[in-house]
């Protein structure tokens, strides 16, 4: 699991004093499972700064006709809102699917779809199902780190599994850790958070053939960044392959971040099992009636991705100019560096007033694809920073 160095506490009074005057408690000293003493909660810290690039988030407010669909939408469902709300999420779902099919060419039908409150619980949900005491979830780092956190919360064991040094996936390596630990579920991130680069079909699908030899096993594809890859969606893999899973999110093309809408797509079994643990009643009227109102406008919103993708590859352009080695990017983020001091890089950055992303990882930063004043923003700060000190590693440190 990776860690951000530049955290903030995990929660409010995380120290000082108690009420009565004695030392504050941390989480250690109250009687938690053994497996999530000394881990640290996940969270980018949020600066007041004017340039905030550290989130992955979409920097383009919804547009208007949308935010005006949304109001006609939630005062529809306030009306109802004595009542629960549809328990399955039956019309979300079939409008999620109806996307899918449009958007990747592969017909998917309302079964083969769930939906929960953001990505996370979707992924949580799946390692309550498939995962828990006595079972094992593999993914590679580094990676996104809610997928080793997530496993932990569930009492599910964590093995990280081997990168190369530029990232990629070493499939030797990743088939011998598979016949190793024989995982109940495995992770595979494409494109992947932090680094941005995708996963070829043919990987997953060595994967997903290596995890059903030593399983059965749940892989499990997270395509929270796919609409800004330039590569096609990993969906049409589902056919035939009952134990295969694709991931997604509202948060990042549909610039729904405050939605906190995730939702799957697979076998309509993995579907039912799923809701064996889901929450009664998990998604709320008003969090179905605003996914709605935004999957109405997929076409505008898509659009924004457009105009990212190529910011996004601006970004890297202008990155390998100033210097920087950049990891290819299919994401709506960039992973640079190398640096001599990742975290001083990062905190002078900050002194021009532009927040990226330090991920923790030695020598490396990532920064998320802005409006292009933003962008220009950071790029200036970056070639400001690079000129007043020497930042970047030598070649080969």
């Amino acid at each position: 699991m990776t860690t951000s160095t530049t955290g903030t506490p995990a929660a409010a009074g995380a120290t000082g004093t108690t009420a009565t005057g004695g030392a504050a408690l941390t989480p250690d000293d109250l009687p938690i499972r053994d497996e999530l003493r000394g881990q640290s909660a996940y969270g980018a810290p949020q600066l007041d700064v004017p340039v905030r690039l550290n989130t992955n988030e979409n920097p383009y407010p919804l547009p208007d006709a949308l935010v005006a669909r949304i109001a006609e939408r939630v005062a529809e469902a306030a009306r109802h809102l004595n009542r629960y709300p549809d328990r399955d999420a039956v019309e979300l779902r079939g409008a999620l699917a109806a996307y899918l099919t449009r958007t990747t060419g592969t017909p998917l039908r309302t079964e083969q779809v769930w939906a929960a409150n953001g990505s996370n619980e979707v992924l949580q949900q799946l390692l309550q199902t498939f995962g828990g005491p006595g079972r094992t979830a593999l993914g590679f780092e580094p990676s996104y780190s809610m997928h080793a956190l997530i496993s932990r919360g569930t009492g599910t064991r964590w093995i990280a599994g081997p990168r190369r040094e530029d990232f990629s996936l070493d499939l030797a390596a990743a088939r011998a850790a598979i016949a190793e630990h024989r995982p109940n579920v495995l992770f595979v991130c494409s494109p992947n958070n932090p680094t941005g680069s995708a996963t070829d079909p043919a990987d997953v699908l060595a994967l997903h053939d290596a995890a059903q030899a030593a399983g059965p096993c749940l892989v499990v594809v997270d395509e929270a960044y796919v609409e800004f890859s330039h590569h096609p969606s990993l969906l049409p893999l589902l056919e035939g392959r009952p134990h295969l899973v694709v991931t997604r999110t509202m948060s990042k093309a549909f610039g729904a971040a405050g939605l906190r809408l995730g939702y799957l797509a697979a076998d309509p079994a993995v579907v039912q099992a799923v809701q064996l643990v889901r929450l009664p009643y998990h998604l709320s009227s008003v969090t179905q009636a605003t996914a709605l109102a935004a999957l109405e406008h997929t076409d505008t919103l898509l659009g924004y991705v457009a105009r990212l993708k190529e910011e996004r590859d601006r970004i890297v352009t202008e990155l390998v100019e100033a210097g920087c080695e950049v990891v290819a990017s299919d994401a709506n983020f960039v992973q640079f560096g190398r640096f001599a001091d990742s975290h001083a890089t990062w905190r002078a950055l900050l002194e021009h007033g532009v927040l990226v992303r330090d991920n923790g990882l030695p020598g490396w930063l990532r920064v998320t694809a802005g409006t292009p004043e933003e962008n220009d923003a950071f790029l200036d700060a970056l070639r400001a920073v690079l000129k007043d000190g020497d930042h970047l590693a030598a070649a080969g440190a």
